[in-house]
């Protein structure tokens, strides 16, 4: 594709890992930085030219230390270690009340946010959705354990760690508690966390008045009024292939006051024995899903939904996944799934095609 101006979600035109210094382009500024295990990228139009660096910085500091699995003190993570009904702060009526993303302003409150958010898409999803799959994922060696891949599937340990998987098995005790049905129940906000960190750091921009504005955190994005050219801003969606380079583009689509999150095994997977094992688990079997699609590609108002639904999406497989999105209001989906000849091809639904833009 040459001669096209599109910012891509994983280059986002940075060079540099570490936070950067806004640089200004006319009336747009741009800066970016480390969080969540990746890059965050942000361009917005501030004709006053403030530096909001380093308070997005601390905006994401403040909200992994409620939801990263892999820093101990967190919220989450004294969650999965304790035994004990475990203090959530606000009444789950309260939670639900939040706004998309909350403010941030009590203790905890992301991470109850996340929670309420969580439940609300596992019971839309039926459960294709499920952040209580952490014991799985970290046996299967995707989560904040060590990384190693599984030699011997034990299916007995598999369906014990099952049994520990469900939405319910995490019951609201008197009213500002969390209990546990079992012991080793956790919860693993990781499939929803980046698409809120992008409404989360999107709502402080509009905050302080910016309207012309994208923010990217590992490839979910969240677009709001226009890019530098003037136009809805364009964004690419990766090639779903573990060889494809980040800067390879299946599909160019303009995002006009939307969000786009894509999920997919292309990348995060490994292979024992001529065997692929990929990370998205399907809370239903206890195994890593496999099947033929390769990436899902979802577009909504708010990046948060984007994420989790894309993520039920690849546990649901093409068909439900592409019958799901489409009965859902403000909701598309743009689907890659392999064909039996190893080919790729695409489906999407009808109203996304106001989105899409021609290849050169």
């Amino acid at each position: 594709m040459k001669n096209a101006y599109f910012l891509y979600a994983f280059v986002f035109l940075f060079l540099s890992c570490k936070s950067s210094a806004p640089e200004q382009v006319s009336d747009y500024l741009r800066l970016g930085g480390e969080t969540m295990g990746t890059t965050y990228h942000v361009t917005y139009r501030d004709s006053l030219g403030r530096e909001f660096l380093a308070p997005v910085d601390s905006l994401l500091i403040a909200f992994n230390q409620d939801v990263s699995t892999y820093i101990e003190s967190s919220v989450i993570s004294r969650f999965n270690r304790s035994a004990e009904p475990f203090d959530l702060g606000i009444s789950l009526e309260e939670a639900q009340a939040l706004p998309i993303p909350a403010r941030g302003d009590r203790p905890a409150e992301h991470f109850a946010a996340n929670y309420a958010a969580s439940l609300s898409y596992y019971h839309l999803s039926g459960g294709a959705f499920d952040p209580s799959v952490m014991p799985l994922v970290n046996f299967w060696g995707f989560g904040y354990t060590a990384k190693r891949p599984v030699e011997t599937v034990d299916s007995s340990q598999v369906d014990s760690l099952r049994l520990l998987v469900g939405m319910d098995s995490v019951l609201i005790y008197e009213g500002n508690f969390l209990k546990k049905k079992k012991p080793g129940v956790q919860l693993d906000f990781s499939a929803i966390a980046k698409g809120y960190g992008v409404d989360l750091v999107g709502v402080f921009l509009e905050d302080h008045g910016i309207r012309d504005y994208l923010v990217e955190i590992g490839g979910e994005v969240r677009a709001r009024g226009v890019n530098e050219q003037g136009e809805a801003w364009r964004i690419g969606i990766n090639t779903p292939t573990p060889e494809a380079g980040i800067d390879e583009i299946q599909m160019a689509v303009r995002l006009p006051d939307r969000a786009l999150a894509t999920s997919g095994n292309y990348r995060n997977f490994y292979e024992v024995e001529g065997r692929k094992y990929a990370h998205t688990i399907n809370p239903k079997t206890g195994y890593p899903e496999l099947n033929t699609l390769l990436s899902a590609s979802v577009f909504a108002p708010t990046c948060t939904e984007a994420d989790a639904l894309a993520t039920a999406c690849m546990v649901m497989g093409l068909e439900k996944a592409f019958d799901f999105i489409n009965s859902q209001e403000n909701l598309e989906g743009y689907f890659i799934f392999g064909k039996d000849d190893g080919t790729m091809d695409v489906r999407y639904t009808s109203g996304l095609e106001e989105f899409l833009l021609k290849m050169e």
